[in-house]
């Protein structure tokens, strides 16, 4: 197995138990071709991590905003605990060089590895929480997780991008954004599809997703950050 002291330094902790890590880092595929690994798959530190996970960021969200309700406290967190973002932060601190996976799930889709990335962290959040405790764990959230919190603010992730994305471009545009399908890939069991949004008929940004409310969502959270980018450039 991978040296995990990397990962442990890019976590800022050092583990009392390394079993406990390794058995975050240990997806269910690669039990059935190691049949002899002696440490269980990764799927109970998965539950307990995303309970910490969204404790830590609860916390946060608690005492950072103290005037936002209920409701937008609930659509931030989700924005950024949900299988996407974590996915992202996942690859930010090289997951996946030390995610043990069957050699198919190796070779998988995107998305596929994605989702395994993304469990892998909340087993990972377990793990902390199981052999350092809380304070430690939620540490580590501050350190991997809350920073994304500007960003979701900023651009309104935590909003439907769809709806977001008219209001901006009926402001600024006064037209309504159209979606279309590009094109589809894919057998009927796993088909992926494309769609690209458009602004008075013209392409702007594309999404991709195993549905079209998916890519859809996609599309314009791409069309979200591509106007933002822009607007960056002309300040």
């Amino acid at each position: 197995m991978t040296d995990l002291s990397k990962l442990e330094g890019t976590l800022g902790v050092k583990f009392k138990n390394q079993e406990v890590l390794k058995e975050a880092l240990t997806h269910r595929s690669y039990l059935n071709e190691h049949p002899a690994w002696p440490l269980p798959q990764n799927e109970r530190l998965e539950y307990l991590g995303d309970a910490v996970l969204e404790l830590a960021v609860t916390e946060r969200l608690f005492t950072r905003f103290p005037d936002f309700q209920e409701g937008r406290m609930t659509t931030l967190r989700a924005a950024l605990v949900n299988r996407e973002m974590l996915s992202v932060i996942a690859k930010e601190i090289d997951l996946q060089k030390f995610v043990l996976m069957s050699r198919g799930e190796a070779k998988d889709s995107k998305k596929a590895k994605d989702i395994i990335l993304s469990n892998a962290f909340e087993a990972l959040v377990g793990a902390v929480y199981l052999d350092l405790g809380y304070e430690v764990s939620r540490e580590v959230v501050d350190k991997l997780v809350i920073p994304h919190l500007e960003e979701i603010v900023e651009k309104g992730l935590d909003r439907d991008p769809k709806s977001v994305l008219q209001e901006v471009i009926q402001e600024k545009l006064k037209v309504t954004p159209t979606y279309e399908v590009v094109r589809e890939s894919g057998p009927d069991h796993q088909k992926q599809f494309e769609v690209g949004v458009y602004f008075s008929e013209e392409l702007f940004a594309e999404g991709q997703g195993s549905s079209k409310q998916e890519a859809e969502n996609r599309a314009a959270r791409n069309a979200l950050t591509k106007l933002a980018n822009e607007a960056k450039r002309h300040d």
